[in-house]
């Protein structure tokens, strides 16, 4: 297995550098006058036409590498599996991803960059500085073609205007990969969709600006050579300007609401203005045509890919067990789940409520345990904004049953809990994470052969009430003897009160409903991603295989007799149409038949959980005992949640002091550093582990920019 992986690892990154290689090449003039001529013979056939070139260089590598990942990823999980809590397996690993994950720089608005993210962007930006090097160079050294007879100055400065877009193009190429949730090329360098957002925010930024400087470069030529009616031509065999005229007014739109104001102030309104997204694609590929549509097409094909099989999951309705509303105001929601479902530690779960809302789906931390807690999954919801205030309102009235579907899970393909001590640092409900994590090392503990980090959670809430939180942090069944190795401390900070509330102020029960299974409520199963790898990989080879065998037949028996390779008979804008049409064409034959038959697969452990649930004697509501923090008077009878209340110390009226906090820990080896919270937080543990003062300190940040 080892040699096979190995195998698979060096032929991925030998096509992804002649794929990089093919990039940079593109902007030169080697490549457009003495390499495209001697090309087009071979690539440019009649099965392929214009676009033969750009779709044996740019798509068919990437696409190749999207399927030998998935081989690779599921050899990989394999040996984590048999050897999963091996030290000394994980040890020579840990070392290189040690070092390429340590904090390079922290700083808006970049925000925390590894040395990966570090290396990576600097490649790309060196990419596009030497992209637009290039164009400039031809745009102004070279013999132009002077549309409509334009002064040799306005020649050159249309042509600056076109290779500008020509630039942005390139941002395309990666707009898509940060989000494709179920990516299998992102865990190839140890990323995550979630931790990646920014990066498609960046991308998103920088090829607006192109394409808004193009668009402004085109009016003006056009003003000073009085053509401005150009604005608004389609035409038949060449770029229509009015399908990027209309791109570029939706592009705008799209841009201008997803700025951090209305992404945190005015969610719907970028979250409703963003879905403009498939218009924007269409438009923008009618625009720049097939040829230089297949430059971008893979991290649009895996996308749709990854978009449809999302879509096919949420069409189902998801089985909710029950929801404890907690003494805060918080939700927990519980999930049946089938046992195959498997999801690492702080992974998330989307949720969607038609009866609050017909469109929105909002991101919450998986709190439970797959290992733990095999036929059910947990979420935790902070009751904040408008949409988790109406899900609270729905729960605490008088319902038997809440239709709700879900899309995940989503979260890291593996997580490294491997040090001899662990600092876990939040902030309000960045706690739920770690919820997660401790229940994890719960479960590695029951092998007595693993070796289990001593746990420090330094918590930061705002009120007392805040505390309970902490009581879910063990499973309902939990038992002594499963937490009898487990080393936990917690340092609780209440910011806000300066005292322990009254005891007048503690009387609120933690309530608990149970909800009636309903007909087409099923468990929820695993869909074609980390759980089913193989099966994703047999989706983007079959549907890409099929969208080759119908350009090819389509183009050689309906475009080609009409234009010969010509490019100046066929309708341009129907080129692309054909493309895009076909390609939507095989990737839903292709993951609609590979989801039905893994549902039909999975329907047999469907029906066992659907009999478990329905066994259950549904009672709503019911009423338990308070937070076992937020109580003044009760009984601790539960030795682990007695642990848990010794185990923590409540400090009020004050922040903690993290540089105080880490750098005592530098008596251990090896000291593991997860912070999730509020990005002052996140930014100050980030600029303390990466200073150097402490460097046994091994930092890890869990955000949801979503």
């Amino acid at each position: 297995m080892g040699d096979m992986r190995n195998l698979l690892k060096m032929s991925m990154v030998a096509v992804f550098v002649g794929w990089m290689f093919i990039w940079v090449m593109i902007s030169t003039n080697l490549f457009k006058n003495k390499w495209t001529p001697k090309m087009t013979k071979y690539f440019n056939t009649t099965y392929f036409g214009p676009q033969g070139i750009n779709l044996v260089l740019l798509t068919v590598p990437m696409m190749f590498i999207a399927v030998l990942s998935c081989l690779y990823l599921h050899i990989q999980k394999k040996p984590t599996q048999t050897q999963r809590y091996s030290y000394s397996y994980k040890c020579s690993k840990s070392k290189i991803k040690g070092r390429m994950g340590r904090v390079m720089m922290v700083m808006n608005p970049l925000g925390i960059v590894t040395v990966t993210e570090f290396t990576f962007s600097l490649l790309f930006v060196a990419l596009l500085t030497w992209a637009l090097g290039n164009y400039l160079y031809l745009s102004y050294h070279v013999s132009l073609h002077n549309h409509d007879n334009a002064k040799i100055w306005q020649a050159k400065f249309r042509a600056f205007g076109l290779r500008i877009g020509y630039v942005g193009h390139y941002c395309w190429a990666f707009l898509f990969f940060p989000v494709t949730r179920a990516s299998t090329i992102l865990p190839l360098v140890g990323l995550t969709s979630e931790s990646s957002i920014k990066y498609h925010i960046w991308l998103g930024h920088i090829s607006n600006f192109l394409f808004l400087a193009h668009t402004v470069i085109f009016l003006i030529y056009w003003a000073m050579t009085n053509q401005l009616m150009e604005t608004f031509a389609w035409n038949p065999t060449y770029v229509p300007n009015l399908a990027g005229t209309i791109a570029m007014v939706i592009g705008i739109a799209m841009w201008v609401t997803s700025f951090p104001y209305y992404r945190r102030k005015k969610f719907e309104i970028f979250f409703y203005t963003h879905h403009l997204y498939v218009l924007y694609i269409v438009f923008y590929m009618i625009h720049v045509g097939d040829s230089w549509l297949c430059m971008i097409l893979p991290n649009m094909f895996l996308f749709f890919i990854d978009r449809y099989l999302r879509f096919l999951q949420s069409t189902k309705r998801s089985r909710l067990v029950s929801a404890r509303i907690l003494p805060s105001d918080n939700l927990e929601l519980t999930f049946s789940k089938t046992p195959g479902l498997q999801y690492t530690p702080t992974s998330i779960l989307f949720l969607h409520v038609p009866s609050i809302s017909k469109l929105q789906w909002h991101p919450f931390t998986i709190t439970s345990n797959s290992n733990l807690e095999k036929d059910t999954l947990s979420v935790v919801i902070r009751r904040q904004g408008t949409w988790t205030q109406k899900l609270y309102t729905h729960l605490s009235s008088s319902i038997d049953s809440l239709e709700v579907s879900t899309e995940g899970p989503y979260g890291p393909n593996s997580l490294d809990l491997r040090h001899d001590s662990l600092i876990l640092v939040s902030g309000g409900s960045g706690v739920t994470p770690f919820i997660s994590v401790i229940r994890e090392l719960i479960f590695q503990a029951q092998s007595q052969s693993t070796k289990i980090p001593d746990v420090l959670l330094v918590c930061a809430f705002k009120y007392y009430h805040d505390l309970a939180f902490l009581d879910l942090i063990f499973p309902p069944d939990i038992s002594v003897s499963d937490i009898s190795r487990l080393n936990l401390r917690i340092e609780a900070y209440i910011t806000q009160e300066d005292k322990k509330p009254e005891a007048a102020d503690d009387t609120r029960l933690l309530q608990t409903k149970w909800f009636k299974p309903q007909p087409l409520d099923s468990p929820i199963s695993p869909v074609l991603g980390p759980n089913n790898i193989l099966w994703l990989g047999v989706v983007i080879l079959s549907s890409f295989v099929m969208f080759l065998l119908l350009i090819a037949i389509v183009t050689r028996y309906y475009i080609y007799p009409v234009d010969h390779n010509t490019g100046n008979i066929y309708n341009f804008s129907y080129r692309v149409l054909w493309d895009m049409f076909l390609g939507c064409v095989c990737i839903f034959i292709s993951s609609s038949a590979v989801f039905l038959w893994r549902k039909k697969v999975n329907k047999e452990g469907d029906k066992e959980s659907k009999k478990q649930v329905q066994s259950v004697d549904f009672q709503t509501p019911t009423s338990s005992p308070g937070s076992w923090f937020c109580s003044h008077d009760r009984e601790l009878e539960s030795v682990p949640y007695q642990s848990i209340v010794q185990a923590t110390s409540v400090h009020f009226g004050s922040k903690p002091n993290l540089k105080k906090i880490l750098f005592e820990a530098e008596g251990s080896e090896d000291v593991g550093v997860m912070v999730c919270g509020p990005r002052k937080m996140r930014h100050e543990v980030a600029r303390i582990c990466s200073s150097g003062l402490a460097k046994n300190l091994h930092f890890e940040a869990i955000s949801f920019n979503w």
